[in-house]
């Protein structure tokens, strides 16, 4: 075990090092010149598309046998705001300082373009198959570039993926959560949520889109309550919060005849990192779930994508960060869950205790619920839709395990297969970008709003 521990971290340090840090905010680039600043440029259409749909419903419609774009960005959602938006910014902060936080922000900028690319491809490529769409990275690998085997080895590496990052890991979050904040035991923990996540598997994506729409508005809402509870209280540091944020973003002291200060690269190395594994842009998952929505427009899908990361980054991480910040919780001893709790904790007394292990719970099982259709997708592209019934089975199965056992060497796993997965899906999008344009996304607003009316009968 040891030695399996050792090899994974030699591997670990290979693929989640400066290349691939680079590589993916290259992409995001590459598609923000393309797109022309897209997400920056024109904040009011990608937001009216999306955020102010939802106060047309008909908009969302969706057919018997789809789910609606909202739909679609809310289990897309639920798979990324995770432990990562409270653990990630945490140690970020710890590892990085506060100039981590504006790092984070430059990667979920140009992480936007990366998901709106990504959600074009996955519908433009998507198939029909048994009344449902399906797409994703293999779809488009295999149709777009002619990579039969490419795509394989993607869907293989997704299916791993889902049952250990996806699934063991969130549901060992859960159990420890309501063990230290409610003091259930670990083995009725697991019972109770494998029950619940087979219940809701079992019923496909409509029913595990349909729990999404309702879980993400609830968890984002009682979370933000929560941190600008804090924020609030300690609103007179949000000046000192916001000048740290930026004077150590730019941090040029440090080791002498290097190419930056130790400061600076300590804060894009953590920054850029928990970024990406808080939005999972690039690593091909939003896509997925994106294909499936009842839409025949891959533009506004993907401007459902955009959202995706503004929210998951932009807002919850950046509350997060603020939370921390505000409250002067730079302790050394504390890092992760520990230092998030202290924060809440310091305004909320006993109740903030509380309340962190109730966001974990609720975060983590919407990231598990999401995954298991990831890992499905995956599957029903390598065996042409067979044994879908037995991974929903195997699935359900293993969350007991995930919330019994002890998962060091998982959470490390699981972190060297997403770069695997990262991979052959940033290929795919440098190699496709032919395939999107900026010149289908920048209609007029007249044609942009008969697009959108024919889409919503």
């Amino acid at each position: 075990m040891e030695e399996l521990r050792t090899i994974n971290a030699q591997v670990n340090a290979i693929l989640w090092g400066p290349y691939m840090l680079l590589l993916l905010i290259g992409v995001g680039f590459f598609y923000t010149i393309k797109l022309r600043g897209f997400q920056l440029l024109h904040f009011g259409t990608w937001w009216k598309a999306t955020f102010l749909s939802l106060f047309h419903p008909s908009k969302n419609r969706h057919s018997r046998s789809g789910i609606s774009p909202l739909q679609a960005m809310s289990t897309a959602l639920a798979g990324s705001v995770g432990t990562g938006n409270i653990v990630g910014v945490a140690n970020a902060i710890a590892l990085g300082g506060a100039g981590a936080v504006f790092w984070m922000w430059v990667a979920a900028l140009f992480g936007m373009a990366t998901v709106l690319a990504e959600n074009v491809l996955g519908v433009k490529y998507r198939i029909r198959k048994n009344g449902h769409y399906a797409g994703g990275p293999m779809y488009y690998i295999e149709k777009g570039l002619g990579c039969k085997w490419l795509a394989v080895v993607f869907a293989v590496i997704c299916t791993l993926s889902s049952l250990g990052m996806g699934n063991l890991t969130q549901g060992n979050s859960v159990a420890g959560a309501l063990r230290n904040g409610f003091g259930v035991p670990v083995e009725i923990s697991g019972v109770i949520l494998s029950v619940l996540v087979g219940f809701i598997i079992f019923g496909g994506i409509q029913r595990i889109a349909k729990f999404t729409e309702k879980l993400v508005p609830a968890m984002t809402g009682l979370f933000i309550l929560g941190v600008l509870a804090v924020i609030g209280f300690h609103v007179r540091e949000l000046p000192n919060a916001f000048g740290r944020i930026l004077t150590e973003a730019f941090d040029i002291q440090g080791v002498a005849g290097g190419f930056m200060g130790y400061g600076m690269s300590r804060a894009i190395k953590y920054g850029v990192s928990r970024g990406v594994f808080s939005n999972e842009a690039g690593l091909g998952t939003s896509p997925i779930v994106h294909a499936a929505a009842e839409t025949d427009d891959p533009y506004r899908q993907g401007m459902w994508g955009v959202f995706q990361v503004f929210i998951d980054t932009i807002v919850l991480c950046t509350l997060m960060a603020l939370c921390l910040l505000t409250c002067g919780t730079a302790n050394p001893t504390l890092d992760g869950i520990a230092l998030s709790t202290y924060a809440l904790s310091s305004v909320l007394g006993p109740f903030g205790h509380v309340f962190m292990s109730l966001s974990i719970i609720l975060f983590a099982f919407g990231t598990l619920i999401s995954w298991s259709y990831y890992g499905e997708q995956c599957l029903g592209y390598l065996t042409g839709g067979k044994y879908i019934k037995v991974y929903r089975l195997i699935y359900a199965a293993v969350t007991y395990i995930g919330c019994v056992m002890e998962l060091s060497l998982v959470w490390e796993l699981s972190d060297t297969l997403n770069a695997l997965m990262a991979i052959p899906n940033l290929a795919a999008l440098l190699l496709l970008s032919g395939k999107v344009r900026y010149e289908e996304m920048s209609l007029p607003k007249h044609i942009l709003h008969k697009r959108h009316r024919s889409l919503s009968r």
